[in-house]
């Protein structure tokens, strides 16, 4: 049953992709309730949101969704290349989200934050968990590995093979001391994945408190769901960068133009009728760039970035001013439409096919940001630029729902 409800996260699929995906019962009806019709309807439609508070009620009344008789946590395990990441699915509160201790490390769109506000308050729910992480605490590290010794409630393999597993916390001692832990002694969350989600979730609480005279801060409506993983446990991967033209340049100057700021080698180049290998980079301040049929490496010089700014540190701020912006022309990420993202799931392959197939005319593969420098930005107050991090594997919907009522 699980593996028929479960769904992957409303964003990571296009209309196309859902309906062709979904099921009788999976929870892209409610996530993503425009594929019942035909053809598919605009997803911001209002009979498109009526559709999904019309599934979500009957996926109750046929017993595909059910609510514990209980307060619990659940463990929540996924793994990918062998490598297992284990969170704890709970709720937070909106309060922590104002007060900022819950730290975003992104700029969010109002436009994004007022769709998913309309989802969370039409079905009085958060549908889909949003993902955090949090510094190390060895008790709740133990309790973990306590939980998962004994048999899960769940476990399968996604479409794309990764494992997904999850434990119920139900003993009333323990979910007392996991509450006791994270109120006293965890002192932030870290949005990970899901900034218009957590914004949306505080945005529908705001609401729902302005509306209620009798208004305590214990209400559901105070509480967003979350899967939250500790620190240690999560790995990001690079996040690339397309460009579909050089700016009015030759191959041969944008490449003697990028020599001013960087060391230009060329790494790896066709053999034998077989495209180049590609080249991954090696470290921090190393890119790699695939121009023509050629990959090439970019390393920073001296003096070109800030090691002691959070900010100025990062491959994407280095990369953004040098090249994208100074030599491209590219001064907005977020509008630009000369610039793509492509996440590093997709492999270095999908750069140079893109390139290949005469789509772009350049791409650039990144070092992945590392988990210290996202949680040092968070605590610094700043936003680090678009696109940065990219999270795998994604959470799996419909494993577990928060009702606000």
């Amino acid at each position: 049953m699980v593996t028929e409800v479960a769904a992957p996260p409303y964003d990571v699929l296009n209309s196309q992709e859902a309906k062709k995906m979904a099921g009788e019962k999976s929870l892209l009806h409610i996530t993503k309730p425009e594929i019942d019709f035909e053809p598919i309807a605009d997803e911001h439609a209002p009979e498109v949101y009526d559709k999904a508070v019309e599934n979500f009620k009957l996926w109750r009344e046929r017993g595909w969704l059910r609510r514990d008789p209980s307060e619990c946590y659940y463990v929540y395990a996924q793994t990918m290349d062998k490598r297992t990441q284990y969170g704890l699915v709970l709720c937070a509160h909106t309060d922590d989200y104002a007060n900022g201790i819950i730290k975003k490390h992104e700029l969010t769109r109002k436009d994004k934050e007022d769709d998913r506000m309309i989802h969370v308050r039409i079905q009085n729910a958060n549908i889909e968990p949003v993902f955090f992480s949090y510094r190390d605490n060895p008790e709740l590290n133990a309790i973990v590995e306590a939980a998962i010794k004994r048999p899960s409630e769940y476990k399968f393999k996604d479409e794309n093979n990764f494992g997904h597993e999850f434990w119920v916390i139900d003993d009333p001692a323990t979910v007392a001391r996991i509450t006791e832990i994270f109120t006293t002694k965890v002192d932030a969350f870290y949005v990970a994945d899901g900034h218009h989600r957590t914004a949306a979730a505080a945005r529908v609480g705001a609401e729902k408190r302005e509306k209620n005279p009798n208004h305590t801060g214990n209400e559901e409506y105070n509480y967003f769901m979350a899967v939250c993983f500790p620190e240690s446990h999560l790995k990001i991967i690079d996040y690339n960068r397309v460009v579909k033209d050089l700016n009015g340049m030759t191959p041969e100057e944008f490449l003697k133009a990028l020599e001013e700021d960087f060391e230009v080698a060329l790494a790896t180049k066709p053999r034998c009728g077989r495209p180049a290998k590609p080249f991954s980079p090696t470290g921090l301040h190393n890119f790699s760039m695939y121009l023509g049929d050629k990959w090439y490496s970019l390393t920073a010089k001296p003096g070109r970035y800030d090691d002691s700014d959070p900010i100025g540190v990062l491959d994407v701020t280095i990369l953004s001013r040098l090249v994208l912006d100074k030599l491209l022309g590219i001064k907005d990420l977020r509008t630009d439409k000369r610039i793509d993202f492509v996440g590093g799931i997709r492999g270095l392959g999908e750069l140079a096919r893109r390139v290949d197939s005469g789509e772009m005319k350049v791409a650039f593969a990144l070092y992945p940001v590392s988990m210290k420098q996202l949680l040092d930005i968070a605590d610094s107050g700043q936003i680090m630029p678009p696109k940065t991090t990219w999270f795998e594997p994604k959470l799996r919907s419909g494993l577990a729902i928060h009702t606000l009522d």
